[in-house]
């Protein structure tokens, strides 16, 4: 009984925990690749865009939910323009990844997470079980939305005015 009540404990005190204000050194080194096959790491990417909003839609071709959800993102790229839209695909195939950024016209700063959705420091720091996902990372740096899955989303607006 005593094992429980302690185990029931821990997962109470994980489940309060708040949302992380930084990535993990091992996320922010993770390596992603461009649309010249360059490659770069997250830390790299994010300094690029220091004292700017950035949006993260991590996404992949395949996935449904992460293209019906590509019109919500447009729309709010035409209401917050000043901020750095930042697409990283967990597709393992590039061709497919840069075949999709055509085909439904994504503008914005394009990554590729070559490990997939699966696997990598950057999708086990944000636990990420499903896509889509947003994040919002706020001009001084730190992570002032941790999830949503939805574009539509308030939280991702209440966050972009921020």
């Amino acid at each position: 009984m005593k094992k429980i009540f302690i185990l029931f404990a821990v997962l109470m005190l994980l489940s309060c925990s708040e949302d992380p204000k930084q990535f993990s050194e091992e996320a922010n080194l993770e390596m992603l690749i461009g649309l010249d096959n360059s490659k770069i790491t997250l830390r790299e990417i994010l300094y690029q865009h220091k004292e700017k909003k950035v949006l993260i839609d991590v996404w992949a071709s395949w996935c449904k939910d992460c293209i019906v959800g590509f019109p919500k993102v447009k729309a709010l790229q035409k209401e917050f323009p000043d901020v750095v839209y930042l697409f990283l695909s967990v597709d393992r195939s590039n061709p497919s990844w840069k075949r999709a950024i055509k085909k439904y016209n994504l503008k914005g700063v394009h990554y590729n997470l070559p490990k997939g959705q699966n696997e990598g420091d950057f999708v086990d720091f944000i636990n990420l079980g499903w896509i889509p996902r947003y994040m919002v990372i706020d001009e001084k740096g730190e992570i002032s939305l941790f999830k949503a899955t939805i574009a539509s989303d308030k939280k991702i607006k209440e966050a972009l005015k921020k």
